[in-house]
Protein backbone atom coordinates (compact mmCIF):
# COMPACT_ATOMS: atom_id res chain seq x y z
CA UNK A 1 0.00 0.00 0.00
CA UNK A 2 1.03 3.35 -0.58
CA UNK A 3 0.74 7.06 1.16
CA UNK A 4 -1.58 9.18 -0.90
CA UNK A 5 1.32 11.79 -0.18
CA UNK A 6 3.34 9.31 -2.24
CA UNK A 7 1.28 9.08 -5.22
CA UNK A 8 2.21 11.96 -7.29
CA UNK A 9 5.95 11.20 -7.07
CA UNK A 10 5.47 7.42 -9.01
CA UNK A 11 1.96 8.23 -11.03
CA UNK A 12 2.59 5.03 -13.18
CA UNK A 13 2.39 3.05 -10.21
CA UNK A 14 -0.11 4.32 -8.15
CA UNK A 15 -3.71 4.21 -7.84
CA UNK A 16 -6.87 5.10 -5.34
CA UNK A 17 -6.92 1.40 -4.96
CA UNK A 18 -3.57 1.23 -3.11
CA UNK A 19 -3.57 3.94 -1.48
CA UNK A 20 -3.29 3.99 2.55
CA UNK A 21 -5.06 7.11 3.21
CA UNK A 22 -4.98 8.78 6.78
CA UNK A 23 -8.18 8.65 7.79
CA UNK A 24 -9.95 12.37 8.45
CA UNK A 25 -11.06 13.59 12.40
CA UNK A 26 -14.64 14.13 12.89
CA UNK A 27 -17.53 14.12 10.80
CA UNK A 28 -17.59 14.86 6.67
CA UNK A 29 -19.44 17.65 5.09
CA UNK A 30 -23.08 17.36 5.42
CA UNK A 31 -25.14 15.25 2.54
CA UNK A 32 -22.13 14.60 0.98
CA UNK A 33 -20.40 10.98 0.56
CA UNK A 34 -18.42 9.21 -1.89
CA UNK A 35 -21.35 7.20 -3.62
CA UNK A 36 -23.21 10.97 -4.52
CA UNK A 37 -20.27 12.33 -5.54
CA UNK A 38 -18.83 9.60 -8.10
CA UNK A 39 -22.18 9.34 -9.37
CA UNK A 40 -22.51 13.32 -10.14
CA UNK A 41 -18.70 13.06 -11.74
CA UNK A 42 -20.03 10.18 -13.96
CA UNK A 43 -23.13 12.50 -15.17
CA UNK A 44 -20.46 15.06 -15.51
CA UNK A 45 -17.73 12.89 -17.71
CA UNK A 46 -20.92 11.29 -19.53
CA UNK A 47 -22.10 14.65 -20.62
CA UNK A 48 -19.19 17.13 -20.76
CA UNK A 49 -16.29 14.65 -21.05
CA UNK A 50 -12.19 14.36 -19.25
CA UNK A 51 -11.66 17.71 -20.82
CA UNK A 52 -14.16 19.73 -18.97
CA UNK A 53 -14.06 17.87 -15.92
CA UNK A 54 -12.11 19.76 -12.71
CA UNK A 55 -12.65 19.35 -8.84
CA UNK A 56 -14.37 23.01 -8.86
CA UNK A 57 -17.11 22.25 -11.50
CA UNK A 58 -17.95 19.08 -9.70
CA UNK A 59 -18.38 21.29 -6.43
CA UNK A 60 -20.55 23.58 -8.13
CA UNK A 61 -22.60 20.48 -9.25
CA UNK A 62 -23.15 19.56 -6.07
CA UNK A 63 -23.80 22.51 -4.11
CA UNK A 64 -20.77 22.58 -2.05
CA UNK A 65 -17.20 23.99 -1.69
CA UNK A 66 -13.98 22.36 -3.54
CA UNK A 67 -12.68 21.51 -0.51
CA UNK A 68 -15.53 19.54 0.72
CA UNK A 69 -14.52 16.47 -1.96
CA UNK A 70 -11.15 16.59 0.03
CA UNK A 71 -12.62 15.06 2.75
CA UNK A 72 -13.25 11.93 0.71
CA UNK A 73 -10.61 12.17 -2.26
CA UNK A 74 -7.22 13.64 -2.54
CA UNK A 75 -7.07 14.21 -6.16
CA UNK A 76 -9.09 14.28 -9.19
CA UNK A 77 -7.72 10.95 -10.56
CA UNK A 78 -8.85 9.36 -7.51
CA UNK A 79 -11.98 10.54 -8.14
CA UNK A 80 -12.12 9.44 -11.91
CA UNK A 81 -10.70 6.08 -11.12
CA UNK A 82 -13.61 5.57 -8.48
CA UNK A 83 -16.26 6.72 -11.63
CA UNK A 84 -14.19 3.87 -13.97
CA UNK A 85 -14.60 1.23 -11.44
CA UNK A 86 -18.48 2.32 -11.29
CA UNK A 87 -18.72 1.79 -14.62
CA UNK A 88 -17.77 -1.49 -14.75
CA UNK A 89 -19.85 -2.56 -12.49
CA UNK A 90 -22.71 -1.67 -15.04
CA UNK A 91 -21.43 -5.38 -16.86
CA UNK A 92 -24.52 -7.97 -16.13
CA UNK A 93 -21.99 -10.60 -15.16
CA UNK A 94 -25.32 -12.78 -14.04
CA UNK A 95 -25.71 -13.20 -17.74
CA UNK A 96 -21.97 -13.97 -18.55
CA UNK A 97 -22.27 -16.88 -15.84
CA UNK A 98 -25.42 -18.13 -17.06
CA UNK A 99 -24.04 -18.20 -20.86
CA UNK A 100 -22.85 -21.54 -21.84
CA UNK A 101 -19.51 -22.21 -23.39
CA UNK A 102 -16.65 -20.06 -23.66
CA UNK A 103 -18.05 -18.82 -26.93
CA UNK A 104 -20.90 -17.84 -25.87
CA UNK A 105 -19.29 -16.23 -22.54
CA UNK A 106 -16.70 -14.04 -24.89
CA UNK A 107 -19.49 -12.90 -26.73
CA UNK A 108 -21.88 -11.63 -23.85
CA UNK A 109 -18.44 -10.27 -22.27
CA UNK A 110 -17.83 -8.31 -25.48
CA UNK A 111 -21.01 -7.19 -26.01
CA UNK A 112 -21.31 -5.43 -22.31
CA UNK A 113 -17.89 -4.21 -23.00
CA UNK A 114 -19.16 -2.74 -25.88
CA UNK A 115 -22.61 -1.10 -24.26
CA UNK A 116 -19.95 0.40 -21.65
CA UNK A 117 -17.51 1.86 -24.03
CA UNK A 118 -20.52 3.33 -25.95
CA UNK A 119 -22.60 5.00 -23.06
CA UNK A 120 -19.67 6.24 -21.24
CA UNK A 121 -16.90 7.66 -24.16
CA UNK A 122 -14.68 9.58 -21.81
CA UNK A 123 -13.42 5.82 -20.81
CA UNK A 124 -11.66 5.17 -23.82
CA UNK A 125 -8.87 7.99 -23.42
CA UNK A 126 -8.81 6.22 -20.00
CA UNK A 127 -7.41 2.93 -20.87
CA UNK A 128 -3.84 3.01 -20.08
CA UNK A 129 -3.77 5.48 -17.78
CA UNK A 130 -4.88 4.03 -14.49
CA UNK A 131 -3.79 0.23 -12.94
CA UNK A 132 -7.69 -0.09 -13.13
CA UNK A 133 -7.84 -2.34 -10.43
CA UNK A 134 -11.19 -1.78 -8.50
CA UNK A 135 -13.18 -4.34 -7.53
CA UNK A 136 -15.96 -4.07 -10.51
CA UNK A 137 -12.65 -4.50 -12.73
CA UNK A 138 -11.33 -7.40 -11.53
CA UNK A 139 -13.94 -8.79 -11.74
CA UNK A 140 -14.96 -8.71 -14.94
CA UNK A 141 -11.26 -9.18 -15.34
CA UNK A 142 -11.97 -12.73 -13.53
CA UNK A 143 -14.43 -13.69 -15.78
CA UNK A 144 -12.22 -12.52 -18.78
CA UNK A 145 -9.82 -14.65 -17.71
CA UNK A 146 -12.07 -17.46 -17.68
CA UNK A 147 -14.02 -17.47 -20.68
CA UNK A 148 -10.27 -17.32 -22.12
CA UNK A 149 -8.76 -19.92 -20.51
CA UNK A 150 -11.63 -22.42 -21.18
CA UNK A 151 -10.50 -22.22 -25.30
CA UNK A 152 -8.26 -24.84 -24.94
CA UNK A 153 -5.54 -22.49 -25.75
CA UNK A 154 -1.88 -23.01 -24.22
CA UNK A 155 -1.38 -20.37 -21.73
CA UNK A 156 1.40 -18.57 -23.45
CA UNK A 157 -1.80 -18.12 -26.33
CA UNK A 158 -4.12 -17.20 -24.20
CA UNK A 159 -2.97 -13.51 -23.45
CA UNK A 160 -2.98 -13.35 -27.44
CA UNK A 161 -6.32 -14.46 -27.81
CA UNK A 162 -8.08 -12.24 -24.99
CA UNK A 163 -5.76 -8.89 -26.84
CA UNK A 164 -7.64 -9.82 -30.56
CA UNK A 165 -11.08 -9.59 -28.84
CA UNK A 166 -10.89 -6.78 -26.17
CA UNK A 167 -8.57 -4.96 -28.06
CA UNK A 168 -11.00 -5.04 -30.66
CA UNK A 169 -14.25 -4.52 -28.81
CA UNK A 170 -12.24 -1.25 -27.69
CA UNK A 171 -11.27 -0.58 -30.69
CA UNK A 172 -14.98 -0.58 -31.99
CA UNK A 173 -16.34 0.88 -29.09
CA UNK A 174 -14.03 3.56 -28.97
CA UNK A 175 -14.95 4.71 -32.63
CA UNK A 176 -18.50 4.19 -32.33
CA UNK A 177 -18.80 6.34 -29.04
CA UNK A 178 -16.94 9.21 -30.90
CA UNK A 179 -19.35 8.76 -33.63
CA UNK A 180 -22.61 9.43 -31.63
CA UNK A 181 -20.65 12.33 -29.89
CA UNK A 182 -19.90 13.94 -32.80
CA UNK A 183 -23.27 13.32 -34.16
CA UNK A 184 -24.43 14.83 -31.03
CA UNK A 185 -22.73 18.27 -30.77
CA UNK A 186 -23.83 18.78 -34.20
CA UNK A 187 -27.43 18.41 -33.53
CA UNK A 188 -27.99 15.13 -36.05
CA UNK A 189 -29.00 11.71 -35.45
CA UNK A 190 -26.22 8.89 -35.83
CA UNK A 191 -28.39 8.34 -39.42
CA UNK A 192 -28.56 12.01 -40.46
CA UNK A 193 -25.16 12.40 -39.55
CA UNK A 194 -23.66 9.41 -41.60
CA UNK A 195 -25.52 10.16 -44.44
CA UNK A 196 -24.55 13.82 -44.44
CA UNK A 197 -20.97 12.48 -43.96
CA UNK A 198 -21.24 10.11 -46.94
CA UNK A 199 -22.70 12.81 -49.53
CA UNK A 200 -20.07 14.68 -48.63
CA UNK A 201 -17.38 13.41 -50.21
CA UNK A 202 -19.56 10.67 -52.82
CA UNK A 203 -21.26 13.94 -54.85
CA UNK A 204 -17.75 15.55 -55.09
CA UNK A 205 -16.34 14.74 -58.77
CA UNK A 206 -12.89 14.59 -56.92
CA UNK A 207 -13.53 11.56 -54.70
CA UNK A 208 -15.76 9.87 -57.34
CA UNK A 209 -12.80 8.45 -58.77
CA UNK A 210 -10.98 7.50 -55.64
CA UNK A 211 -13.72 6.03 -54.10
CA UNK A 212 -15.55 4.25 -57.15
CA UNK A 213 -14.08 0.70 -56.24
CA UNK A 214 -15.72 1.32 -52.41
CA UNK A 215 -19.11 1.99 -54.49
CA UNK A 216 -20.73 -1.57 -53.77
CA UNK A 217 -19.74 -1.66 -50.12
CA UNK A 218 -20.78 1.80 -49.52
CA UNK A 219 -24.45 1.36 -51.43
CA UNK A 220 -24.50 -2.11 -49.47
CA UNK A 221 -24.15 0.15 -45.41
CA UNK A 222 -26.62 2.61 -46.72
CA UNK A 223 -28.85 0.29 -48.11
CA UNK A 224 -29.65 -1.03 -44.42
CA UNK A 225 -31.04 2.21 -43.50
CA UNK A 226 -29.79 2.55 -40.03
CA UNK A 227 -26.36 3.35 -39.16
CA UNK A 228 -27.24 1.31 -35.42
CA UNK A 229 -28.17 -1.26 -37.61
CA UNK A 230 -24.60 -1.84 -39.00
CA UNK A 231 -22.83 -0.89 -35.79
CA UNK A 232 -24.51 -4.07 -34.35
CA UNK A 233 -24.43 -6.58 -37.57
CA UNK A 234 -20.83 -5.39 -38.43
CA UNK A 235 -19.45 -6.36 -34.39
CA UNK A 236 -21.43 -9.28 -34.14
CA UNK A 237 -19.83 -10.58 -37.93
CA UNK A 238 -15.99 -9.67 -36.56
CA UNK A 239 -17.08 -11.09 -33.44
CA UNK A 240 -17.70 -14.40 -35.28
CA UNK A 241 -14.57 -14.41 -37.02
CA UNK A 242 -12.61 -13.88 -34.00
CA UNK A 243 -14.36 -17.23 -31.65
CA UNK A 244 -13.91 -18.72 -35.49
CA UNK A 245 -10.02 -17.86 -35.67
CA UNK A 246 -9.19 -19.24 -31.98
CA UNK A 247 -11.03 -22.25 -32.96
CA UNK A 248 -8.87 -22.89 -35.81
CA UNK A 249 -6.01 -22.01 -33.18
CA UNK A 250 -6.91 -24.59 -31.26
CA UNK A 251 -7.34 -27.02 -33.52
CA UNK A 252 -3.85 -26.14 -34.76
CA UNK A 253 -2.01 -26.85 -31.72
CA UNK A 254 -4.20 -30.10 -31.18
CA UNK A 255 -2.89 -31.02 -34.27
CA UNK A 256 0.88 -29.85 -33.65
CA UNK A 257 0.78 -32.42 -30.42
CA UNK A 258 -0.49 -34.84 -32.16
CA UNK A 259 2.44 -34.82 -34.33
CA UNK A 260 4.74 -34.93 -32.02
CA UNK A 261 3.83 -37.81 -30.13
Amino acid sequence: MVKAADRAKNPARSSVWLERRTARSGGGPAGLDRDRIVTASIRMLDEEGLAKFSMRRLATELGVTAMSLYWYVDTKDDIIEFAMDSVYGEFDLAAVEAAGDWRERIRVLALEYRRMLVRHAWMSPCAGQYLNIGPNAIAVGRQIHWAIRNTGLSPDRQPSAMSAVFQFVYGYGTIESQFGRRAAEAGMSQDEFYVDAIKAFRDDPDFVEQTGGMKEMLDERASQGSVTAVWDRDFAYALDVLVAGIEAMVAREAEDIRRRT
